[in-house]
């Protein structure tokens, strides 16, 4: 029998969670995108700046993600700072699937699906290996957190 332990992970207020996210998109924009982004590096996951439609107001709307690559294509979790429901970004992005994504060094157009199935079960174990408590922190939330590809893609007609 184990003396472990096992609670839910402690995640910071959401107040906090909210002023982080601020602060890191105000350094990206002060910084003029020099601060801010970074690629998946060995055991540490990659920061990007994705670009979205509004589903709403139709104007662009800006938010930096946590991501990893899957040769080609980019991934992120639709996680909300663990909290309940969708986020923004993801929302839009279900709306208008085309959005642009800004990488140390390149901007891409991308167009965004969810996973499912085999390919959902592959990626969440990829990002398992980033983080051993992403289950935990999951069981959190009361929806299944959405796995977001992000593929490259070209508009029709503009190659």
């Amino acid at each position: 029998m184990s003396n472990e332990v096992s609670s839910a992970p402690r995640i910071p207020p959401r107040w906090f969670v909210r002023l982080a996210w601020q602060v890191h998109r105000g350094m990206y924009r002060v910084s003029g995108g020099r601060l801010g982004l970074r690629r998946p590096r060995g055991h540490r996951w990659g920061m990007l700046r994705v670009t979205t439609t509004g589903r709403r107001t139709g104007c662009e709307h800006s938010v930096i993600l946590a991501y990893l690559d899957d040769g080609a294509d980019l991934v992120a979790l639709a996680m909300n700072g663990w909290a309940d429901g969708e986020p923004n970004w993801w929302l839009n992005l279900k709306v208008h699937p085309e959005a642009t994504v800004d990488l140390v060094g390149e901007s891409r157009t991308v167009r965004a699906h969810a996973a499912q199935g085999a390919e959902r079960d592959r990626l969440w174990a990829a990002w398992r290996t980033y983080d051993h408590r992403l289950d935990a922190y999951a069981a959190l939330r009361t929806t299944e957190t959405a796995v977001v590809v992000l593929e490259r893609w070209e508009e029709p007609g503009h190659s």
